[in-house]
């Protein structure tokens, strides 16, 4: 288990998806974007619509299973990215760096960007916004959904 949990709102992502495409201004232009699935979808469309980006493409990595850990398969391959010239690989955070060095061995000469980046992954990115610690786990908005939450006085504190 993670000893802290950062949780990101789809108001944060947005402001943070719309960050990076920013960052991402003077890096292109770029013929296409390859969101890593699954948590690069949301990201990537951010990213595509502030760039004016049309053409998107998705590759599929299956590397965790809950909170654990394994090695990454590619499932789907990006066919239409080709080696990756001129394409824009967006996920949503760099972890240890595993998923997208199995991305790049298969586009080698795209421009790797997350949104948020751990210290063990970072050289694995060019471009990204927000770092946060090796040992927090974020909760994405397509993690949770808000419920209530009892006054501290209701709940004895």
């Amino acid at each position: 288990m993670a000893a802290h949990y950062y949780t990101v709102t789809w108001d944060q992502l947005h402001r943070d998806a719309r960050a990076l495409a920013w960052r991402l201004m003077g890096q292109g232009p770029f013929r296409g974007i390859v969101a890593v699935s699954r948590g690069g979808l949301i990201p990537a469309a951010i990213v595509a619509r502030e760039l004016e980006c049309r053409f998107v493409e998705s590759v599929s990595v299956e590397t965790y299973d809950e909170e654990t850990r394994g090695e990454p398969v590619i499932t789907k391959p990006p066919t239409a990215a080709g080696d990756g010239t001129g394409f824009l690989v967006v996920d949503d955070l760099v972890d240890s760096g595993a998923t997208l060095r199995a991305v790049r061995g298969v586009l080698p000469r795209a421009h790797y960007a997350c949104i948020y980046a751990k210290p063990a992954g970072r050289g694995a990115v060019e471009t990204f916004v927000t770092e946060v610690s090796q040992d927090t786990w974020i909760l994405f908005p397509w993690d949770t959904e808000p419920q209530f939450v009892a006054p501290l006085a209701r709940r004895g504190a």
